[in-house]
């Protein structure tokens, strides 16, 4: 992959890793009465726009979108699974939310530093706002705490 994209390339992977959490949450949340339930769904539609914009990016340099593998996928479901099971109130779906964002917003504010010289402005515009969508969420999700 050119070194130019790498930071597109994370961005979608991000996202959709994101994407995939979010909805495990959404359906292990459907019949339960969470009030974060809308503010999940909220979550989940930004990260799969964020999805489709850096895919769209990637096709246009034509690169290939690789997906996180599927033993890190696997991990994940079955955590979120587990976490729901012990408690599946607000307030701890909320801090499992805030973890992911904050490790996401980290990665990303690294990457951003490590691409600066080398990625192209959309691409670095797309990972600024990433990081906006991300450090905004945690903002947001904090009142359920």
């Amino acid at each position: 992959m050119k070194e130019k994209n790498e930071l597109v390339e994370h961005i979608y992977k991000d996202a959709s890793m994101g994407s995939l959490t979010c909805k495990k949450l959404v359906d292990a949340l459907k019949e339960k009465d969470n009030k974060i339930k809308g503010c999940l769904e909220d979550i989940l539609k930004e990260y799969q726009e964020f999805e489709r914009k850096a895919k769209k990016m990637l096709k246009k340099e034509n690169e290939e979108c690789s997906e996180e593998g599927f033993m890190a996928k696997m991990m994940a479901k079955m955590g979120i699974q587990k976490e729901v099971m012990m408690d599946n109130s607000d307030s701890a779906i909320a801090k499992m939310l805030i973890e992911g964002l904050t490790m996401g917003s980290l990665g990303m504010n690294t990457k951003i530093k490590d691409y600066e010289k080398e990625a192209n402005k959309e691409a670095i515009h797309l990972a600024k706002d990433f990081l906006k969508f991300q450090e905004k969420q945690i903002e947001n999700l904090k009142k359920y705490l």
